[in-house]
This record gives C-alpha cells, structure tokens and sequence, in this order.
C-alpha cells in the first residue's frame, strides 16, 4: 500500500527553476541593502531618509550635536573594569574613556502623575458603568452541552488528583529533586525493625502511581473517543488523497518537462543576454563608483600640492566638491568614513595657513625697500589670498593689515632717524644711546632733511596702501555684483515661471472649452520641452562619446563634474588680473557692503597712523622747546612743508586727517606769539632809544615802499651790489608823497611786511596775525604818545625838551601808518574767511587812534604858539619904535616854527596849522589891544598898531608857502563910537 500510495519526488529546483517561481515585486519584497553604522562621527550613513536626521558633515560641522559628547555609547556600554575585552565587531573600536555618570532626567519628558488620568477615568467610568449593566440584562449564552462539561469537569477533577509534578514540561527523572519528590528513599529503606512498615509505604506508593497511570490513560482514552470520526475519516480518504498526489506529481513532472524544453528552445539564450547586458551595466556602475573613489582618494594629496603652491582656493574647492560627493554619492563606504573628518580638519588647517599667508604677505609688501617703483607685490598672490579668506568667511584679516601698518609706519620713522644718524660724524652713537637724544643733536637742516625724508617715505608707503586696499575692494565689488546679479536672475526666472504657470491657466481654460482631455494636456506638455531638450542635446554633441553604452551609467558619469554646477563670473581688478568669482560665495550683501566700508575706513586710518607717527616724530623734537625757537623762515619752510604733506596725504587717501594739521596750528600759534613777543620786543627797544630825529632812508626801504606801491607786500629780496651803491635819501617818497621819518617807523613797516608776509605764507595764522598785528600798531601809537606828546623820551632818551620838530616828525611817521592801514586791511581781508570779516573793525579803531593822536600833536603845537602869544603878547605896548620888540619876537618864533615843520609837514598841513596859530594870535592881539584901550579911530596908537600888524602880516606871508594864506587882521579891531 505504501508503495502503491507514494508519490514520486519532487524534482530540486536548479538555477534555470529560478523562473518557475511566483514572480514577485521587487520594489516590495527586496530588501534594501542596508550599511553598517558609521563609526566616524558626523559622517552620513544610511539611506537618504535618514540624512535628514543624522548630522551633515559639512552643513553642521561648526555646530554642536550629540557626537561632541565625552561619553559615547560604546564607552558606556564597554566595562573598563572587566579583565579581558571582547573583541567582536561591535565593541572593538570603544573608546577606553569611560566615565560613569548620574544619568539626568530628560527635559522633553513630562513627569506623569494620577492628575494625567484624571480625564480619561472621567471619561471611561461611564462607559464602564454601562457596561457592567449591560452585562447584568444580557448574560452569556451557554451553548456547550451539559453533559460534556459535566464530562469535562469529572475528568479535570481526576486529573486534579495527578501531582502537578508529573505534568511539568521540563519532568525529567534523572534530576535528582524530581527524583526524590517522586520516590522518597523513605519508601526503600529496610533496614531496622520498620522493614514491615516500609514495604508496606513502597506497595502503597507503587499503588499510587498505578491509580495516576490508569487516571491518565482514561483521559487519553476519552479524548480519543471524542475524536474517533475524524480519525477513522483520515485513515478512510488516506488512499484517495496518495491516488491524487501520484496523478498530480505526473502532471506537475510532464509539464515541468515541456517547460524545460521551452526554456532552453526559446527563453534560456535571451535570459542570458539580458542577464549579460545587466551584468555589464553593473560592471560599470562598479567601474564608475572605482573610478569616483579613485579619484577622491587622490583629494588629500592633491590637495597638498595646491597649498604647497599656495593655491588656497583650489583646494578649498576641491575640499567642498569632495565632501559634496561623499555625503551623495559615495554615502556609506567605509574606507571613506574617516575623510569628512579629515577633511575638515584640513580645511581649518587651510584657514590657518591662509591667515598667516595674509599676515606674511602683509609684512612682505609693506616692509619691502620704498625705493621700488613696484606698488603692488604679487597680485594674483593677493586675489587668491582674498577669494580664500572671503570663501572661508574670515572678515577679520583687515585688522591683521591694519597691525602691520602701525608696526611699518614706526619701522619707517626709525630706519630714517637710523639713516640719518648714521650720516652725521659729529654724534657719537656709542656715547648717545637712545635714538630719540641722537636725534635731538641735529641742527634744523639736517632735522629738516630727516622729516622730508620721512614725510617722502610715508607718502610712497600709503601710494602702496592704496594700491593694496584697491585690490582688495576690487574683490569685495565684483563678489557684491556676482551676488546682485544672481540674485536679479532668480528673480527673472521666478517672473518666467510666474509667466509660465499664466499661460498655462490660459491653456487649461481653452482645454476646457474644447473638450480635450486636461491630463493627456499637461502630459503633452510636459513631455514636448523634454524632447526638445534630448534633440537639442543630440544635435549639439553628434560626435561626442558617452561614458558607456548604456543610459544607467549616465547619472554616474557625471559625478566627475558635480563642481561644473557652480557658476563663474569674471572681472579685472585695477592691475589687470582677472577675477574668477565662484557661485559658493555664502556672504551677504549686507557683510560685503560693510566689508567694503571697512576696506575705504583702513584708507583713512592709513592716513590717520602716518600723521599721529609724524606728530609723535615733531613731539619728540619739540621736548627741548626746539619748534619753539626758530626763526621765521625755518618755521615757514617747516610749515610748507607739513602742509605739502597733508595734502598729498588728503589727495592720496581721500580725506584729511586733524592730527598732524592739529599739531601744526598749536606750533603755529606757539610760533605766533613768539613771533609778535620778539617783534613787540624790538619795536619797544627801537622806541626806547629813538631821539625823534629825521632819519636817512636806505634804498632797500625806498624799494621796499616802492614793491608795496605795486601791489606786492611782502619782503623784497636782496640784491647784491646794486643796492650798497644807492646812497640814502633824505625823505622816503611814498606815491609822490615825501614822508619825513625816524629809524623807527622804517623798521616798523619792515616788521608789518613780515606780519603780512607770515600770513602769506602761513594762512592757518591769520586771524592769531591780525590781532598780533593790530596790537604792534595800538602799542606803536600809545608807546609813542608816551615819549611825546608825554615827554617821556626827556627821562627814557635823555633829551633835553621835545621840540616843535620832534613833534612835526612823529605826527608824520604816524601818518605815514595810516597812510599803509588800508593796504593792510585789504590784505588781511583778501585772506579772510566771511564769516571771520568781523575782526577788521580792529583797523577801523587802529586808524581812529592814529588820527585822534595826530590831532593831538598838531593842537599842541598850536598850544606852543598859543603860550608863547600869551607870553609875549601880554606885555606889548603901543609906542615907538615901529616894529616893536614884541613884534621882533613873534615874528622870529613863528619863522622857527615854519623852518622847523616846513620840511617835515606837507603844505597843506603848514597852511592849515598857520591858520590855527594865526587865530591865536589875533585872539591875543585882540584881547590885549582891548586892555589898552586902544581901538581903530586912526589915532597916533592906532597907527603904530597898525605899523606892528602889518610888519607881522608881511613877515608871514614871505614864509614858504603861506604866500596865499589869508590873514585877515582887520578882525582885531574893534570899531567904537
């Protein structure tokens, strides 16, 4: 029967009943090939939704994570305290610095307490009180039969009986507690006088486990009854079912026969081809991952050969590209694990080595000789330096640039004073130690020297400061502009798109209208462009040769070239180098504005450090009051000086700094007020021993007149020879004018040329000069009031009496200044800014001083005629002879007084002062005739007055140049009746 009833076997499937199966979808039944954990930290490993959650290697790399934790979970889980290690897979790379902590309650996890539950056992309560009634009106149905259960509990009563021992599933006898619960050695041992007792215990325990066996049987036996049918059915159909097996497995064999024969007529040679073509396509999916890892594998040292040439950009670049196909395409490979982080170790290595190229390059260009005409050192050098310092986000290398300025600017000034020391044979150097005190033994031309030196070196050295600074704005504007003008192309696709998605609402509403289909639409659409750009492909590059003959390997061929994705634009910076600005330039342009800003703020702060070098250089001249002391063509040509520097420096850096112009109007006014306090000093000397004498006037001073006369103020040159052999005149002649005058007042109008001339020279000091200025002329004409019209010069000369002369000759020495006033006004005025215009009203009060004091001279001389009237006028009397003595007198006195200011006093002023005089004399005449009675009655004493009068009219009028002066004596008489 059993062999009548046994199927054939089953034929094994081989490598050809592979296509028999079932065929299934892959997409949902192979499993993904999942990558080990990566050991190396912030390298993504995974499939790609994983990526969203793992750290990014380049994205996060400065950002804290889980993985800067000290403890890791291997350290956790890895005993250090264990003696030996285990060394499988998952614990040989654990770190040995495990440190065991208090593990902190999470800050994300509520603390759950019973008012969490409040709601929900609120909620259920009353559904639980429903159910609990529901089940009280509807009990369960009791569909089991009575009998059974009745059955069911007798036998689960009598298996009740059965020690709970023997129905363990681990029961076993050789297990020496089971054992002896089983069989107690109680019930064996015969020995003693209760061997009658315990056989009776072992017959009785072997009747025991007789009953157990027979209760146990029963219920094996009953259970075997209730299932009797459906055994005895089995055993029945038993022969039936092994006659369908033997007819099936004829089938199933003369079928898989025909498909055997099928497969290999027909489907084996195709299979193999496909399985071929597969096998190649996989090759080079193989040989292009290979290849790709290849050549990143060749990063590290190619990047090594860029820094050793300084090419910091590229190797950034290929920094970035790498790590770029390793978090994409090469994402799970262990050999790589460990180079994203080494990778970025190398790229802070990079940031490194370009701060410290910047700050070498830096040392380099400034510290080169200033003599070389080369402005800029290296400027491709210094572009590469910028792009990788801009890539890198390392803003802070204008304050490296900033440093070496301030240490070249003090080596600058220090080379010069070195130089220059060294040069002069008088100091000697190992006796004078300090730099500084060698400095201070030059004289001024080789002080001054030094200083044009210094200030022709700090103009050369902000020329390449400038030229340097340009560049590197050069390089912020053209990443600016890259940035602006992506920007303007995002938008304008945004606008095409916009544009797009508008004609395509106007399509969709006219596919409507039509009737047509809106999905085989869009399709078409949608396919149209794609087919447009496959042919256009095809037509740009017929002869090009694809990376294999197969499309899956397209996507892998251009891994290669995922950098060709960054964008370029070009510029030239000012020296012509061109600029290649890539499109991974992260800065904004709020940064690079600011950036820029900075770039044109070091400008001025270039210029800013020359002049504060400069100003500490003129300080340290200064201690020994050395500005202070020189003379005033030193301090002009020191002065120029500075002020030629100031605006080459202005010129050069766009904006002029304070300091050096600071310290040069503090010096300027320091020089001012020596300048007045020496000239005040001299002109007080001059006038202490001026005799009030007419003085000879040399040609340089009629020359000097002359030079003012044509509009040139200012101090003329000396010539030689010509001038040694004018010889002096006796009058100065100012525009036609003769002008009698002291030593004093010549050296005076020398002394205000010198005021004018400073400020000509100096226009920062000409306000100081004016007020200098107005009071040398208030100090003039009070000193000379003093001497006199006070008399002072009786006790400060020792004259013997101020004569009619002296004062003729001051008043025309002070008329001579104010006769110049005017010229000086317009000349401090021409210099003047409006708003300072204010400030000339102090010649306004200077020339009404100087005519109040003129006036006042000429009222003394009248005084002096008037008192000599009085004199002699008072003891006149009318007798014989004819001209009286009086008479005699007054016209001697009067022909003095004409001899005396004829020379002196132009005509007018004589006429004008006679006429005064005369007055007073008629006024005494007048007043002394009234005393003696005598009026004009044609009398004999009428008559001798007469006489007198006219000898004195006569006498007068033969005087020069009061030949038409009119007397009019008849106003001396008065007429009575």
């Amino acid at each position: 029967m059993a062999s009548s009833h046994s199927s054939s076997p089953v034929p094994q499937g081989s490598s050809s009943d592979v296509f028999f199966k079932k065929e299934v979808d892959p997409t949902k039944h192979i499993r993904p090939v999942q990558s080990l954990p990566d050991v190396c930290p912030k390298e993504p490993t995974g499939d790609s939704n994983s990526l969203c959650v793992a750290p990014s290697l380049v994205t996060d790399q400065h950002r804290w994570t889980v993985y800067h934790s000290k403890v890791n979970l291997p350290a956790a889980l890895n005993d250090p305290r264990l003696a030996k290690r285990e060394s499988d897979f998952f614990t040989k790379t654990w770190g040995l610095d495990f440190v065991d902590i208090e593990v902190i309650p999470s800050f994300y996890l509520p603390q759950i307490s019973k008012e969490h539950f409040t709601v929900y056992q609120q909620e259920i309560s009353q559904r639980e009180k429903i159910h609990e009634r529901y089940k009280s009106i509807c009990p369960p149905k009791d569909t089991f039969d009575r009998t059974l259960l009745h059955t069911h509990d007798k036998s689960r009563t009598d298996l009740e009986q059965v020690p709970k021992i023997f129905m363990k599933p681990d029961f076993a006898l050789d297990d020496s507690l089971t054992f002896n619960s089983v069989l107690p050695w109680s019930h064996f041992n015969t020995a003693g006088g209760k061997g009658n007792r315990d056989a009776a215990s072992s017959k009785l325990l072997q009747e025991k486990l007789s009953h157990y066996l027979d209760i146990v049987e029963v219920n094996i036996a009953h259970q075997i009854s209730l299932r009797s049918e459906a055994f005895f059915h089995a055993m029945t159909s038993q022969h039936e079912l092994q006659d369908y097996l033997k007819k099936t497995s004829q089938a199933v064999k003369m079928l898989r026969d025909k498909i055997a024969q099928i497969d290999k007529v027909m489907c084996e040679g195709s299979l193999h081809i496909l399985r071929l073509a597969l096998t190649r396509n996989n090759c080079v999916k193989v040989y292009n991952k290979l290849k790709l890892m290849a050549t990143v594998h060749q990063t590290q040292p190619t990047v090594q050969v860029l820094l050793s040439t300084s090419e910091f950009v590229g190797a950034l670049d290929l920094i970035a590209t790498t790590q770029e196909v390793l978090q994409q395409e090469l994402q799970g490979i262990h050999s790589f694990r460990h180079l994203g982080s080494q990778l970025c170790e190398l790229e802070k290595l990079i940031d490194k080595m370009m701060i410290a190229e910047f700050s070498t390059y830096s040392h380099s260009d400034l510290n080169r000789p200033l003599e070389d005409d080369c402005q800029i050192l290296e400027e491709e050098r210094l572009v590469s330096l910028v792009f990788g310092l801009l890539k890198q986000r390392k803003l802070n290398f204008l304050e490296i640039y900033s440093e070496e300025m301030i240490i070249t600017a003090k080596n600058i000034i220090k080379q010069c004073v070195i130089n220059k020391v060294s040069q002069i044979e008088e100091i000697d150097t190992d006796v004078v130690v300090k730099l500084a005190d060698q400095m201070r033994m030059l004289n001024f031309p080789q002080w001054f020297d030094l200083l044009k030196d210094i200030f022709s070196k700090f103009t050369i050295f902000l020329q390449r400061v400038k030229a340097t600074l340009n560049i590197i704005h050069s390089v912020v504007l053209s990443v600016l502009d890259k940035n602006q003008r992506t920007r303007e192309l995002e938008e304008i696709s945004q606008q095409k798109n916009a544009a797009k998605d508008n004609s395509l609402d106007t399509e969709v509403a006219y596919l409507i209208h039509e009737g047509m289909f809106i999905s085989d639409a869009f399709s078409e659409s949608e396919l149209t462009p794609i087919a447009i750009d496959t042919t256009s492909q095809r037509n740009a590059s017929p002869n090009s040769e694809p990376c294999s003959s197969d499309s899956v390997s397209e996507p892998e061929c251009t891994t290669d070239s995922s950098s060709s994705k960054e964008q370029t634009s070009s510029s030239a910076t000012p020296g012509g180098v061109d600029i290649m600005v890539n499109e991974d330039m992260k800065l904004t342009d709020l940064e690079l504005g600011k950036l820029a800003n900075n770039i044109q703020e070091l400008l001025y702060s270039a210029s800013d450090i020359c002049h504060d070098r400069a100003v500490k250089f003129l300080m340290s001249r200064a201690k020994d009051g050395f500005l202070e002391k020189l003379n005033s063509t030193e301090f002009i040509t020191l002065s120029r000086l500075m002020e030629t520097f100031i605006l080459d420096t202005e010129q050069i850096c766009g904006r002029k700094s304070m300091s050096l112009l600071g310290t040069l109007q503090s010096q300027a006014h320091k020089f001012v007020n020596r300048f007045h306090e020496e000239r005040k000093t001299k002109l007080s000397l001059l006038l202490d021993n001026e005799r009030w004498k007419q003085a000879d006037v040399p040609a340089e001073f009629q020359d000097l007149v002359d030079s003012i006369a044509d509009g040139k103020i200012a101090l003329p040159e000396k010539k030689s020879g010509a001038t040694e052999e004018r010889k002096p005149a006796e009058v100065l002649i100012v525009e036609g004018q003769q002008y009698a005058v002291v030593g004093t007042v010549l050296l005076l109008i020398r002394i205000i040329l010198e005021y004018c001339q400073c400020v000509d020279n100096i226009p920062s000091v000409t306000t100081d000069m004016l007020t200098r200025l107005s009071d040398l002329l208030k100090y003039f004409n009070s000193r000379s009031c003093q001497l006199v019209l006070g008399a002072g010069a009786l006790q400060v000369v020792g004259l013997k009496t101020i004569t009619t002369k002296n004062l003729a000759l001051s008043s025309r020495c002070l008329q001579l200044i104010v006769h110049y006033i005017p010229v000086i006004r317009a000349h401090f005025e021409a210099r003047l800014q409006p708003k300072q215009y204010s400030m000339l009203r102090h010649f306004d009060h200077i020339t009404k001083d100087y005519h109040d004091h003129i006036a006042e001279i000429s009222a003394k001389l009248v005084a002096i005629m008037d008192s000599l009237f009085d004199k002699l006028l008072s003891k006149y009397e009318v007798k014989a002879p004819v001209p009286s003595a009086c008479f005699r007198n007054i016209c001697k006195q009067m022909t003095k007084m004409h001899e005396a200011i004829f020379d002196l006093l132009p005509e007018e002023q004589t006429q004008m002062l006679f006429l005064r005089i005369n007055a007073s004399y008629k006024l005494h005449l007048k007043k002394q005739l009234s005393h003696l009675n005598v009026i004009n009655d044609g009398g004999p004493q009428n008559g001798l007055v007469t006489a007198d009068v006219a000898f004195y009219t006569g006498n007068l009028q033969a005087l020069k140049g009061l030949k038409d002066l009119d007397l009019n004596m008849a106003e001396i008489w008065e007429q009575k009746r």
